[in-house]
């Protein structure tokens, strides 16, 4: 249905092509709203089936030309442009030809964008190892900070969060009980199973006591279970604080003078630093259960098995891995805490975030053991 005016002029076009690929278009009668489009389709019907070098638009026959009108000569002009031909108006009235004027083909170019070069193989390293160490810089100096407002909170202790601190240690704690049980539990009994082969050869299968007390009070009793919670509870951190990131809660603590490390963080790496240690004994424990039910089947009695790891280690060797997991639990909990304060936005945001809070944990707490390896080492522990 047209709106337009039974009586209102109408205007043609008629288009001719001559050997050299001319293209001539002429249009006569009224280019307004409602004659345009009839003869803008046209136009481009013609130019699609003559693919000219250059296009003449004859106006002399336009009596009236407006806004409508002067789109469609710029557009030709453009096609015109990117494929490399000319365009060209001719007898167009003084008024209109004014109009045109106002737009002139340099303002409707497109800028050139430069294609970005491929970088070279060096650069890539460089750049991979710059985002790595600015990244690991990034967790480091959060953990300090927020190891300064875990201090600062013991030393006020009525400013700490306990509800929360309990709740979290809750989760922490008796949720993961479960799962670090049975996983020491399979440690211990796999490490057993494994060295009971070799120390056979020499007769020492009595030794597997030994080596499963040492090996499980001073690293893969600490290191498992942090292993085991940092993908547990530091993905869960991550989450919780990435939710309220994009739904904006963090901004709404800050505009209300509350800070964030203080409000959120802190309950949780207290939580942490105590639960940590306590899942450590339990693992150790279960861990030693597994290497325990080994031994009963070789024909070792349980006190025998008792009395070789109590001889073989000793509380030193124990508290080197209680230790070990205090700074684990500040680790994780930390970095938890840190990938979800600086979630971006969108759909995957918390995800990305989650993902990257398990990755960066679980790669700093392997770190922090081995520096601690190295410095036992030499210290004579």
């Amino acid at each position: 249905m047209s709106y337009a005016p039974k009586d209102k002029p109408s205007a043609s076009i008629t288009d001719k092509v001559n050997d050299e690929g001319i293209l001539t278009l002429t249009i006569n009668g009224r280019l307004d709203s409602y004659t345009t489009a009839k003869i803008w389709q046209n136009a481009t019907l013609a130019i699609g089936h003559s693919s000219p070098k250059k296009i003449i638009v004859d106006a002399s026959g336009i009596n009236y030309c407006d806004g409508s009108g002067i789109a469609l000569f710029v557009k030709l002009r453009q096609f015109q442009e990117r494929t490399g031909g000319e365009f060209e108006v001719r007898n167009f009235a003084s008024e209109f030809q004014k109009l045109l004027d106002l737009f002139p083909p340099g303002e409707f170019k497109e800028p050139e964008v430069e294609k970005p070069k491929a970088a070279s193989l060096p650069e890539e390293v460089g750049q991979a190892t710059v985002g790595f160490w600015q990244d690991v810089s990034a967790h480091i100096i959060f953990i300090g900070e927020a190891g300064i407002a875990v201090v600062r909170a013991v030393f006020n202790p009525w400013q700490i969060r306990w509800k929360d601190v309990f709740l979290t240690a809750e989760k922490i704690g008796v949720n993961a009980l479960s799962i670090i049980a049975v996983i020491n539990f399979l440690i211990g009994l796999v490490l057993a199973y494994q060295s009971a082969i070799p120390l056979q050869k020499y007769g020492g299968q009595l030794f597997i006591a030994d080596l499963l007390v040492l090996s499980i009070f001073r690293e893969l009793g600490p290191l498992m279970t942090a292993v085991m919670v940092a993908g547990r509870t530091s993905s869960a951190f991550a989450a919780e604080l990435g939710t309220m990131k994009v739904n904006e809660e963090i901004d709404a603590l800050t505009t209300m003078g509350l800070d964030p490390v203080r409000f959120l963080v802190v309950p949780r790496v207290i939580a942490a630093i105590f639960m940590i240690p306590i899942l450590t004994v339990f693992g150790d424990l279960f861990g030693l259960i597994g290497g325990g039910v080994v031994m009963l089947s070789l024909g070792f009695p349980p006190v025998t098995y008792v009395n070789e790891m109590t001889s073989a280690a000793t509380y030193i060797d124990l508290l080197v891995g209680l230790f070990k997991s205090v700074f684990f639990a500040v680790i994780i909990a930390g970095i938890g805490c840190f990938e979800g304060l600086r979630t971006k936005t969108g759909a995957a945001a918390v995800g990305d975030s989650a993902t990257s809070a398990v990755v960066s944990s679980i790669i700093l707490v392997i770190v922090l053991d081995g520096i601690f390896g190295v410095v036992f080492y030499y210290v004579g522990i």
